[in-house]
């Protein structure tokens, strides 16, 4: 029986809280660029990414797509259905192949009937991931999108975890990702190029000055 990912969202958990969900898990596989479950569709799982990244996504009114996260392996996503079964707020679709852990709701609640004393985990858990929704939602709105941009940077060579600065991601992809468009990116890329805090190819762009990026994250005078 495969583990649920103790990350995080879950380190806090009890050991019993764990074990229930990994006895109640099963594994899905999704090819790239497959749906997990679409914005509007009914909430009914919790989920735990084992392999491969997950892009998590909004349409907006307009009928722009805006990127808000790519998840990688060990991050834990989905637990307000187990307390809401109202429609998700976002897509979650493979940006590589990947493999996931799953969780239906209803198991999950007739475990937490039989053994109430693991409702404390779960809301705490759902209470976690509501805190970092919170603080996406503030950046989205009130940083500059050069200092969103400089964060989302980071973030996403963090979470590839290889140590070489390079992000493999289109100007039109990093766009959607802050909330802005490719001209107000690529225009912002170019000044840093110039600086020497990035490379930009073809390919997507390598960071050279982790430092100067870090501090152009932090800072709202950009």
């Amino acid at each position: 029986m495969t583990a649920f990912p103790d990350t995080e969202f879950l380190s806090e958990a009890s050991d019993r809280l764990k074990a229930m969900l990994s006895a109640q898990a099963s594994e899905v596989e999704l090819e790239r660029g497959e749906v997990l479950f679409e914005q509007g569709d009914a909430g009914d799982a919790l989920y735990a990414l084992l392999d491969g990244s997950l892009e998590v996504s909004v349409l907006a009114m307009s009928g722009r797509k805006l990127s808000l996260n790519l998840m990688r392996p060990g991050e834990v996503f989905g637990e307000i259905a187990l307390f809401d079964a109202g429609p998700r707020t976002a897509t979650v679709s493979a940006a590589e192949p990947s493999r996931v852990m799953r969780v239906r709701s209803r198991d999950v609640m007739a475990q937490i009937k039989q053994h109430p004393d693991l409702a404390a985990d779960m809301i705490r858990l759902a209470g976690l991931r509501m805190r970092w929704m919170g603080t996406q939602l503030n950046e989205q709105v009130f940083l500059p999108m050069p200092a969103r941009l400089a964060r989302w940077l980071l973030h996403l060579v963090r979470a590839r975890d290889e140590g070489d600065g390079k992000i493999t991601l289109s100007q039109s992809e990093l766009a959607e990702f802050v909330g802005a468009t490719r001209e107000a990116v690529s225009k912002t890329l170019s000044g840093w190029r110039r600086e020497g805090v990035i490379e930009v190819s073809r390919g997507g762009l390598v960071i050279l000055d982790f430092d100067a990026l870090g501090t152009l994250a932090e800072t709202d005078m950009i």
